[in-house]
């Protein structure tokens, strides 16, 4: 399946807020939140829908500083469950990626929930390595989060040019 990516906007959010809870159950946003975090100004959110049909299948978000920032975070990658194993995660994240990249933000973190073994591989294959491992985090569930990073060379960030 082809999927065609865009920036979110404000109109996306109704899509967003009706799906967030299928996909993420306990560990769901509030709607305020997610309006808070696609409206914030360092942060990048994109849609996915199906090509063809325009039907609604995820969204990612990045919080990172317009330019050369120190570090950057994966906020969610969220696909709708009829759309998963196509691809369409790692296309969320590699288009995240390269915001990051576009932005020289040269450390990406994110948190997963430990207890999501598709997702760390998923992250893993792409650079990122569990740095830290928080207890509990995810509530009312009670599982871990483990927290990872990417280091990206390329990326200009920092103090020295």
């Amino acid at each position: 399946m082809t999927y065609v990516l865009r920036r979110a906007e404000l109109e996306d959010l109704p899509d967003m807020i009706q799906h967030e809870s299928e996909i993420f159950g306990h560990d769901a946003w509030s709607p305020e939140l997610m309006v808070a975090e696609v409206s914030h100004p360092m942060s990048y959110y994109l849609v996915a829908r199906a090509e063809g049909t325009k039907e609604f299948a995820g969204y990612a978000g990045l919080r990172a500083a317009p330019s050369g920032g120190d570090g950057g975070d994966i906020q969610t990658i969220a696909t709708l469950p009829t759309h998963r194993s196509k691809g369409l995660g790692r296309t969320l994240l590699r288009a995240l990626l390269e915001e990051a990249r576009n932005r020289e933000v040269q450390d990406i973190f994110l948190e997963v929930r430990a207890d999501n073994p598709t997702a760390v591989a998923l992250y893993e294959s792409e650079g990122f390595a569990v740095i830290d491992r928080r207890e509990g985090y995810y509530q009312p569930d009670g599982v871990d989060a483990l927290v990872m990073r990417r280091h990206d060379e390329g990326a200009q960030g920092g103090w020295a040019r």
